[in-house]
């Protein structure tokens, strides 16, 4: 189910000069915790009634608050961010793929990756990290990648906090695995292949009949002859069966980089002059930077703000940015 978004408002391009002052006006007020559960609202009391079995779904494009967001297969899919968390408000309610979301159990919330889906997500300030199931859409806050149950933050240690700095990568295998599962498929990497149904026993005839006119009889084989077998080649050694990660709310703590920085992406740009025309219009909002990268061999010029010292001074900021005229503008951790 596909929550209704409130809290928002729609966005149109202003002037550099009005959201300057605003960067300003939003800088001086005093930082509040960033409630990202909060910009979902239940449509109606009574739940709807979830389907029997789990179902798999990616979905079709979708807009919410003037941001569009299109679901598909990322098998290659990691990326850093700030995850959320939600859980009282929709405790026992059916999730995007018709399951009943349990706040105490393992899950996760994402806006673009099929349903369900295996994601290990890390925590970047504290190193834990957890095999999370994604079963819903979502988090529409502005700034956040992913939204976790409630006992998936608590076992990342950030329930308190609200919010955490997050590395979500797909565990590819384990997603083809439920996929085709959840498609009423077999499962992929069963120990086992399914025994096939025996054929039904019927009573059989047999009658032995004279070869047809002009046939040539061909003697039986001697006694002797051998047929030789065939050569047993070796399966190479990558069609193994992978071992699979488990989701069993078991964190482990892996080593992080140093203390990672929270930057505002304005886009990325194929042409330079694009990204420098960008620049010269957010460098008045503050630290405005052009890195280059490559993707698929190709430039790519990044624009960012930053980087930022928490998480609310990143959010104003994106808010600022957005109001400016980049709706899709978006925080990145690195």
């Amino acid at each position: 189910m596909l929550h209704k978004i409130v809290g928002f408002v729609r966005y149109r391009p202003l002037g550099v000069p009005f959201a300057l002052a605003a960067l300003f006006l939003l800088g001086g007020c005093a930082e509040t915790a960033f409630l990202a559960q909060t910009a979902k609202e239940i449509q109606g009391s009574t739940p709807s009634t979830p389907k029997a079995e789990t179902a798999y779904k990616i979905g079709k494009p979708y807009q919410i608050d003037n941001v569009w967001y299109y679901p598909k297969v990322e098998y290659d899919y990691n990326k850093t961010g700030i995850a959320s968390w939600y859980g009282p408000k929709f405790d026992g309610r059916p999730t995007a793929n018709g399951e009943i979301f349990d706040m105490n159990e393992v899950s996760a919330a994402h806006k673009t990756l099929p349903l369900p889906t295996v994601v290990r997500v890390t925590n970047l300030d504290n190193g834990r990290a957890l095999n999370v199931r994604v079963n819903d859409r979502g988090p529409f806050a502005h700034g956040r990648i992913i939204d976790m149950s409630r006992r998936a933050a608590q076992l990342l240690g950030f329930e308190r906090k609200g919010t955490a700095l997050v590395r979500v990568a797909v565990l590819p295998e384990e997603s083809r695995r439920l996929a085709s599962i959840a498609q009423g498929g077999r499962d992929l990497y069963a120990d086992q292949p399914a025994k096939p149904k025996a054929a039904p026993r019927v009573a059989v005839t047999s009658k032995e009949l004279p070869p047809p006119p002009g046939t040539k009889i061909v003697p039986a084989p001697s006694p002797n002859h051998r047929v030789k077998p065939v050569e047993k080649v070796p399966l190479p050694k990558d069609t193994v069966t992978p071992a699979l990660a488990r989701v069993d709310q078991k964190v482990t703590v892996v080593p992080v980089a140093s203390t990672p920085r929270i930057f505002i992406q304005a886009g990325a740009f194929g042409q330079y002059h694009n990204a420098l025309r960008v620049h010269t219009i957010l460098k008045t909002l503050g630290k405005s930077t052009i890195s280059q990268t490559r993707v698929v061999g190709k430039p790519l010029f990044r624009v960012r703000l930053g980087p930022f010292a928490s998480v609310e001074a990143a959010d104003r900021a994106l808010d600022t940015v957005i109001r400016a005229g980049y709706p899709n503008s978006r925080t990145v951790v690195e």
